[in-house]
């Protein structure tokens, strides 16, 4: 577990109380006064942990708001949280939304000390035993038969399976286009993230565009949602029946593909796309294309790597 630790209090002299401790115990320390820079450092890389006040003067989201942003995106990411005038209630309500501990100030330094080192300890037993949870689950997700077909996808799964290339799986219902996915996802370096499926065959055409990319908030009360875009990020997308999207929104897609990033609906800050797209489809786009009906610049981008089921017949 990286020994890397982001402190966010809007008090200078407890981050650099903070640092002093743990950089004499050999931790390396970045500081936030703000949700927005916290969110920035976190962006930037992935610290070990977070010591996180409750309280931030001056600051859009409160700790615990922080918390529970940052939870979404990062599952494993463990927390201490810390309050000069905390209570109970908070202490049980973080906890709760996944913090790890919650200490009161003034905290005395061998506490902290002990329980940073417990919270990298448990984070990362979580994360092995998680990943090694995938990996088991991945057993199950497998190729049957011995022809030179299923021996030839098998290859190609090993191959393309470790790069980030976008892969493009054709076939019939039911031979088995998912399985091949998640098996490209379980030999990738991605098998520790997450891997999710949008189905654009049962996803109504009006929703697609809002359950990629998600919304700020809009005037009309609509509140704000993070789309899967987000909620996959560092892992693995799955485009299922990738023919469905709408014209307009494949062409966002290949936007999203060339430059890396993408904007919510009605957002107008871009947020990075660390993500590894698949698509499937039991449908010939080449003929789609010649029907005006799928976009060829996009199909191009998806099929970099091409994955031809056999039929169960």
């Amino acid at each position: 577990m990286s020994k890397d630790i982001l402190i966010v209090d809007d008090e200078a002299d407890i981050r650099k109380l903070i640092r002093g401790i743990l950089e004499d115990e050999g931790y390396t320390c970045r500081e936030a006064e703000s949700c927005d820079q916290a969110y920035h450092e976190v962006s930037e890389k992935n610290p070990g942990l977070v010591i996180l006040d409750i309280w931030l003067q001056g600051s859009k989201d409160d700790g615990l708001q922080i918390l529970k942003t940052l939870k979404a995106e990062h599952q494993y990411l463990p927390f201490i949280m810390i309050s000069g005038h905390g209570t109970i209630e908070t202490a049980v309500t973080a906890i709760k939304d996944g913090a790890y501990d919650f200490i009161e100030k003034p905290f005395k330094s061998d506490r902290l000390i002990m329980m940073v080192s417990r919270a990298l300890e448990t984070a990362e037993l979580r994360k092995e035993n998680a990943a090694l949870k995938k990996r088991t689950q991945g057993k199950m997700d497998q190729l049957i038969g011995k022809s030179s077909a299923v021996q030839n996808i098998q290859n190609t799964i090993e191959r393309a399976g470790p790069t980030n290339s976008r892969i493009l799986i054709k076939g019939e219902a039911g031979t088995g286009k998912n399985i091949v996915a998640r098996l490209i996802h379980g030999h990738s370096d991605r098998v520790d993230e997450v891997f999710m499926t949008l189905n654009c065959s049962t996803t109504p055409a009006e929703k697609i565009e809002l359950e990629l990319f998600g919304r700020d908030e809009a005037g009309d009360g609509e509140g704000e949602y993070a789309g899967i875009l987000e909620q996959a990020k560092g892992g693995t997308l799955l485009l299922d029946e990738v023919s469905e999207i709408p014209l307009e929104t494949q062409s966002k897609i290949v936007r999203v593909l060339q430059e890396q990033k993408f904007y919510r609906i009605n957002g107008d800050t871009p947020i990075q796309s660390d993500i590894r797209i698949l698509a499937a489809t039991n449908k010939d786009l080449e003929q789609l294309i010649e029907q005006g009906s799928f976009r060829e610049d996009l199909y191009y981008r998806l099929n970099v790597v091409p994955i031809d089921m056999p039929s169960l017949r």
